[in-house]
């Protein structure tokens, strides 16, 4: 719920008093609604990357970076990790509410109906070159389901017909992921396996194979499933704000999460702990010697970061990382390899949680940190960090997209600043 408050902020521009009203959220954050200032004073703002500005009103999520907050409608996520699956969290996103016993049941129900693709995909998939991104692979894989879906492209469907389309892509989902990595691996694509939970099926189509049964190791599963729930929303990030922003045109929705899935590609957003991997295969390339790269990283005048460290939003600490941070040191345990990689990074997160410039700074690890050492751990090539990265976000998504729709938001239109060249006069080619 927003309230206009009493106050009014005043905007003076030359001779002109202008009038912002001054609103208020659920949790007391503050903004100034300039949404018609351009139509009452010929003014934009200008913030580039838009840092500063509200872009919509939303129910989904709430996030508080200087005192590491991060609540799903209003659940805190510590609450969600710990007694929640991934698909209740789904399911409360979703639909605003947490389900009931027979609400869940149906909704697992109705994702287990759904897990299959249409053989004819895999005639798509298979065109693929081989080596090709997973990330591209999966851009394109749920922008085609709107062809095997043409009921879907009706932007003004009913609610019904609605959730249908949600279910689907929720439901094909991990059948899509777990067929790149079988391909990327070269082996033959595994089937769903409905008797399994959600995650346990992901796991089955990833990792099993058709000569032997794929015993699920619950450990791992339940690291899994916490790493989706972490990821399921995180406010009006980047991927997120393209969901919205592109879904405003009214397209169906597996275009509109096509299009955050390539929000996500990049290495500024979903790719972060694929960087953090890279970061430590240096460091293991260069011997091994840890202690260096944290100097490197403490002198001001050398441009090296270490990566997985600090938070672009979180000012305190990152709340998920201190969730994670347990599920990580399990699997390492349960698993009991020994990867280079893996100890150096161990020496980092000791090194960082008792080194006053990095405790002075917050720059503690990050659930990238922590999420890239896991899926190194249960045997994910880098390529599929990010892959996923948008498999937990696609609820989050989903609803950002589903509140849109909902609240009649119109067109994303955003302004600009023009400075280019000024009216001049054509010169013909030959007078150039």
């Amino acid at each position: 719920m927003i309230e206009t408050m009493s106050d009014t902020a005043h905007l003076n521009v030359g001779d002109q008093n202008i009038e912002i009203p001054v609103i208020t959220g659920t949790e007391g954050e503050k903004a100034l609604d300039i949404s018609k200032l351009r139509n009452s004073s010929g003014l934009i703002t200008y913030d580039v990357g838009y840092k500063n500005t509200g872009a919509t009103t939303s129910a989904i999520t709430f996030l508080n970076g200087e005192e590491g907050i991060l609540r799903y409608r209003g659940y805190s996520i510590e609450d969600l990790a710990e007694k929640a699956d991934f698909l209740e969290v789904s399911y409360l996103l979703v639909n605003g509410e947490l389900p009931s016993k027979d609400d869940l049941e149906k909704f697992k129900k109705k994702i287990t109906m759904h897990t299959l693709l249409h053989e004819d995909t895999k005639n798509i998939f298979e065109a693929y070159p081989t080596g090709s991104h997973p990330m591209g692979q999966l851009m394109a894989m749920i922008s085609s389901l709107s062809s095997f879906y043409p009921g879907s492209l009706n932007p003004y469907r009913e609610n019904d017909e609605r959730m249908l389309s949600i279910i689907r892509l929720i439901a094909k989902m991990p059948t899509m992921c777990a067929m790149i990595y079988k391909k990327q691996m070269g082996h033959p694509v595994m089937y769903p396996k409905n008797s399994l939970d959600y995650v346990e099926n992901y796991l089955h189509m990833t990792f099993g194979n058709v000569t032997e049964e794929y015993e699920v190791d619950r450990t791992i599963a339940d690291a899994l499933d916490k790493l989706l729930i972490l990821h399921a929303d995180h406010e009006q990030n980047c991927s997120t704000s393209t969901v919205r922003i592109v879904g405003s045109s009214h397209v169906n929705l597996y275009a509109a999460v096509s299009a955050g899935v390539a929000a996500l590609w990049g290495p500024l957003h979903g790719g972060a702990n694929q960087k953090v991997i890279e970061m430590l295969e240096a460091i293991k390339a260069d011997g091994g010697n840890y202690q260096k790269w944290v100097d490197k990283a403490k002198d001001k005048n050398d441009p090296f970061r270490l990566m997985g460290f600090g938070h672009r939003v979180y000012k305190n600490f990152d709340p998920r990382a201190n969730i994670i941070k347990d599920s990580a040191d399990k699997v390492l345990a349960k698993i009991g390899i020994h990867d280079p990689i893996l100890d150096i990074a161990k020496k980092l997160e000791e090194t960082a949680l008792n080194d006053d410039y990095f405790k002075e700074r917050k720059l503690f690890p990050n659930v990238d940190f922590y999420s890239g050492i896991i899926y190194r751990a249960m045997g994910f090539p880098t390529e599929m960090f990010t892959v996923l990265f948008a498999l937990g976000r696609l609820p989050g998504w989903i609803a950002q997209w589903k509140e849109m729709r909902d609240e009649q938001q119109p067109i994303g239109r955003p302004r600009q600043v023009y400075t280019g060249s000024q009216s001049r006069d054509f010169v013909p080619m030959e007078n150039r």
